[in-house]
């Protein structure tokens, strides 16, 4: 094919890559405004007098009035429930590493009867709906004296987080080399001292990830928080069963304490997250 002949073919295949490059822009920026759009909005109008909250044209940026905020936190029983939701995300996420970082190392290192079954099972704890069990789990928590409490509120959404924790970390685990155990071994290393040694420094920014990850599901779960628990309530189980009939302003003001929270704690530990990457891609 001669050069005139290509030429064509050569601008339509920069015109395909120009065009694939503004679209994978146009989405990303579409992504992020779904994303933070609505967060940007709920602080707005939680930093915003109650007359702005309810006023139009909306403000773009917040007056900066604490009043609604002020009067949310002094609420009877909210810092019971914040400290109820920081507890049992808690034990969650201690929980569900502790439980799940160990089953999922021995499902990437191990070789035994029913491991693909067993994975299987894993993922299909996830199929059964939560309401679907309410009843018999508050039957069985009012039996064994667990009802009411933060244990066991965070078993139950320990039963939530612990499938992704494992499949997390089995991929995590599977990822790094078993070579690196073996030579470790034969310089000496038991199996846990290798483990702890060489494995465990590796896979903790994934670990860590799959911790926040547990700890989310826990501070956003309402639906066990609101039948299980009755004086211990978590945040979003008092949001749900006070701010039903709030104003709007005392709404916005309740949604900010929830959310802020979690954005922060993320943040925070944002580097391991972005660590799990580097993990994942090697």
């Amino acid at each position: 094919m001669s050069a005139v002949a290509e030429a064509p073919v050569v601008a339509a295949a920069a015109d395909a890559r120009k065009a694939g490059g503004w679209l994978l822009v146009a989405t990303t920026i579409l992504l992020c405004v779904w994303v933070l759009l609505p967060i940007y909005l709920l602080i707005v109008n939680a930093l915003s007098s109650p007359q702005q909250v309810t006023a139009f044209p909306k403000r773009f940026f917040p007056s900066f009035d604490l009043g609604s905020l002020s009067f949310f936190i002094n609420f009877a029983g909210v810092a019971r429930a914040l400290w109820n939701s920081v507890l049992v995300a808690t034990l969650t996420m201690i929980l569900a590493i502790g439980f799940g970082a160990p089953a999922g190392y021995a499902l990437s290192r191990f070789d035994f009867p029913g491991k693909g079954t067993f994975r299987f099972l894993v993922l299909m704890t996830r199929a059964f709906p939560l309401p679907l069990l309410a009843l018999p789990l508050a039957v069985m928590f009012i039996r064994t004296g667990l009802d009411d409490t933060a244990i066991g509120l965070a078993l139950v959404h320990t039963t939530l987080a612990l499938p992704f924790a494992v499949l997390i970390t089995f991929s995590l685990f599977s990822g790094i080399p078993v070579e690196l155990e073996e030579a470790a071994w034969t310089l000496g290393c038991t199996r846990w001292q290798a483990f702890r040694k060489v494995i465990l420094p590796l896979a903790l920014p994934g670990i860590a990830a799959s911790a926040v990850f547990a700890f989310t599901i826990s501070w956003n779960e309402v639906f066990a928080a609101a039948v299980l628990t009755i004086e211990n309530r978590t945040l979003t189980a008092f949001l749900l069963q006070s701010l039903g009939e709030s104003p709007l302003y005392l709404k916005f003001a309740g949604g900010a304490a929830l959310v802020v929270p979690a954005l922060i704690f993320i943040f925070a530990v944002r580097k391991y997250l972005f660590a799990m990457w580097g993990i994942a891609n090697r």
